[in-house]
């Protein structure tokens, strides 16, 4: 087998492959970029999406947590027949943070002003609980403790819990 038809032969196969590649490329350019095109565009609506989703899983997760700390319901989930103002004041106090460190990361999804919110009211809720049994008697059970906290928050103008969720559903409404 000689070498220059050899040559010639893979020289003539090659321009005929790229000839064949350079008119599908230019039938199909149009048909490739508007491809592309959509398909570039699609990645930030599917992020964007994506990130609403959490968002909103985040502002659920938050108006539960406000639900589970605010003491009307956790004094009745908590409360036990015969349990002593300190051990119940303990045992709130333990759930509220556990509550909150449960919930801490949804602070990266929501304003920074609801999350200051939430955590104010965490606080509030915590130090209220903790000041509650000043000026009970010794004698008092967990049940005259929770009625000073209940009666607490009867005399406040505005229910702090309910400004919170007004609050996160706001912003809720805002993202849409």
């Amino acid at each position: 087998m000689e070498l220059l038809p050899f040559l010639y032969q893979v020289a003539v196969t090659a321009l005929a492959g790229i000839i064949i590649v350079g008119f599908a490329y230019f039938l199909l350019r149009n048909h490739i970029t508007d491809f592309l095109k959509i398909k570039i565009a699609a990645v930030p609506e599917k992020k964007s999406n994506e990130l609403l989703s959490l968002q909103l899983q985040a502002h659920e997760r938050l108006i539960l947590f406000v639900e589970r700390i605010n003491p009307a319901n956790l004094l009745v989930r908590l409360h036990q027949q015969g349990i002593s103002i300190s051990v119940l004041q303990s045992i709130v106090i333990n759930e509220i943070n556990a509550e909150y460190q449960h919930n801490i990361t949804q602070q990266l999804y929501v304003s920074t002003v609801a999350w200051e919110v939430v955590r104010k009211l965490k606080e509030d809720t915590i130090s209220m609980v903790a000041n509650a049994s000043k000026g009970l008697v010794e004698e008092a059970s967990g049940l005259d403790f929770c009625k000073k906290v209940l009666q607490h928050l009867a005399h406040l103008e505005e229910n702090p819990y309910q400004l919170t969720l007004d609050l996160i559903k706001k912003e809720i409404h805002q993202q849409r």
